[in-house]
């Protein structure tokens, strides 16, 4: 299990998604990149709590969810 992030550099917060590691996930999180830009962070990591960096999270429940709310970062 992990945690997949996208977080705008400069601003606080962050859209979080609890996933599975593995290529739909790496596919995906490369896809989303793509279309956002490099001024958005997308990356994974192992517990949220272990990142303050990051807070708050905005956790959300799916793949299109997490799309849809990184595309509004």
């Amino acid at each position: 299990m992990c945690y997949l992030i996208a977080k705008k550099f400069k601003k606080s917060g962050c859209i979080a998604l609890q996933t599975e590691p593995g290529e739909k996930m790496a596919k995906f999180a490369d896809a989303l990149q793509e279309k956002l830009g490099y001024d958005t962070q997308i990356i994974t990591i192992s517990r949220p709590m272990a990142y303050g960096e990051y807070e708050p999270y905005h956790f959300v429940d799916s793949y299109d969810e997490f799309s849809k709310q990184a595309s509004l970062l």
